[in-house]
């Protein structure tokens, strides 16, 4: 069987112009699964008061991480991984695309089904599902292919927080690093509003299902009940204490989204004596804005202030050659 394989990454502007940021972020954040509120107050919210503003910031953040031979980290990094997997599997026709802006999800569809294929497997690169990555990813592929004559056989991977080649492509990333120099480990993970883990759930809260103790049937698709999961897996195998760490949520908009806040935890650990921590951020699986700058300049920095003495981040999983066979095991296309 001819089958092809597409990595799906979020997205990154085409240059780090305020321009080229300021229709990324109009085409993330117009996306319903991202910002669900009433499609008028959305268009408003976008066009007039966020995009106009934020685009001068993120631009400024844009261009210190801007490589002019390799552009975005995201982009630079997606590439490579994409190169490893094609490496490794010469039978399989493995592209990438980004859900925002390019090379977009049509084009890198329409040119596989060209040809011919008999599957088509789809790997969004998010390990944990949330309506706002993955399941807009889903209705973006399903888009693209509701009007195609023949479409083979899709098959769409909705997570992987658990898969043991996962966790083990984290565990390498340690290899080096002394665990025990650190006085709390943070795992970061980026937020989403309760509103949507709420929304997993029929007739009930996300606080009403102990998402930080156990997956069940009931929370099996609940973002916040599986970065606990992929948390405690990854303790588990470093031998961690359940004293020594902890989760907590990096990137909010609103003080409504899932919480502890990182920026408040890390301000907060001085104080009670941690002053050497390292930070994990398993939902990015590959360096981003969010980890370069973030953790590694903004919160760093916070915590410093706070009386810290040393932070220190553990790279993502990238094109690491681990991270690649985690993937063809993810996506059953082992020889």
């Amino acid at each position: 069987m001819k089958k092809a394989l597409l990595i799906v990454n979020l997205g990154t502007p085409d240059s780090p112009s305020y321009f080229s940021v300021f229709k990324y972020l109009r085409q993330f954040l117009s996306d319903e699964k991202v910002l669900n509120v009433n499609p008028i107050l959305r268009f408003l919210l976008v066009n007039f008061i966020i995009c106009p503003t934020r685009s001068f910031s993120s631009s400024k953040i844009y261009k210190q991480v801007w490589d002019s031979k390799y552009g975005s980290p995201l982009l630079h990094n997606t590439k490579k991984l994409n190169l490893a997997l094609s490496e490794k599997l010469p039978d399989v026709d493995v592209q990438y695309a980004m859900r925002y802006q390019s090379p977009s999800i049509k084009s890198v569809l329409d040119d596989m089904l060209a040809k011919n294929p008999d599957e088509i497997i789809v790997l969004p690169l998010f390990p944990h599902y949330a309506a706002a990555t993955t399941g807009s990813v889903f209705k973006e592929v399903s888009r693209c292919l509701s009007n195609k004559w023949v479409i083979p056989k899709i098959t769409f991977i909705n997570q992987f927080y658990d898969n043991p080649n996962f966790i083990n492509a984290w565990i390498d990333k340690t290899k080096g690093i002394n665990l025990s120099s650190y006085d709390k480990i943070i795992f970061s993970y980026h937020g989403v509003p309760n509103s949507h883990v709420d929304d997993v759930y029929s007739g009930s809260m996300c606080s009403d299902h102990d998402c930080e103790i156990a997956i069940t049937e009931k929370n099996k698709f609940c973002y916040k009940a599986t970065v606990y999961e992929t948390t405690k897996l990854i303790a588990e195998r470093l031998n961690l204490n359940s004293s020594k760490y902890m989760v907590t949520f990096q990137s909010r908009l609103t003080n409504k989204w899932l919480d502890p806040f990182t920026d408040e935890v890390l301000e907060g650990l001085p104080k009670d004596g941690h002053k050497k921590v390292l930070v994990f951020s398993p939902a990015f699986t590959a360096d981003c804005l969010e980890t370069i700058i973030e953790i590694g300049d903004e919160y760093k920095e916070l915590f410093i202030d706070a009386g810290g003495k040393v932070l220190d981040y553990v790279p993502s999983l990238n094109y690491s050659d681990q991270w690649a066979d985690a993937i063809i095991n993810i996506t059953n296309l082992e020889s």
